[in-house]
């Protein structure tokens, strides 16, 4: 299972904000990919490559915690049920692993909210 890079995700978030309240057009932080493992040069992003890029990310994390939240019922209900392969440190690990998870999710909302909320909020 990948990672999320919070913290890299938090600081393109503050950086995004930042350069929209300076009103300074965003630079990639890499060069984006297009589906023959091409690189596009800045400024020629595409909408494909915008709707892949974020809304990728996104969705594949989301994906993520919720596989980490199935993995971590079906351990409960292995331990419940009283299968001799399962014990309880590896439930409570795959729990715990799931509640963080979730609490990540509902941190990143709450920040992307609040950049929704601020750029909508400028005047034009």
């Amino acid at each position: 299972m990948n990672e999320i890079n919070m913290s890299r995700m938090m600081s393109d978030l503050h950086r995004l904000a930042a350069q929209a309240q300076a009103k300074v057009p965003a630079a990639p932080s890499s060069i984006p990919m297009d589906g023959m493992g091409q690189g596009t040069a800045p400024g020629q992003v595409g909408k494909s490559d915008e709707v892949s890029g974020f809304g990728s990310l996104f969705s594949k994390a989301i994906k993520e915690v919720n596989n980490t939240q199935q993995t971590a019922a079906k351990l409960k209900k292995a331990f419940e049920a009283g299968e001799p392969n399962v014990d309880l440190p590896q439930v409570m690990v795959a729990s715990q692993k799931s509640s963080v998870a979730f609490e990540a999710t509902l941190e990143v909302r709450k920040h992307l909210l609040k950049a929704y909320q601020d750029v909508m909020s400028m005047q034009v």
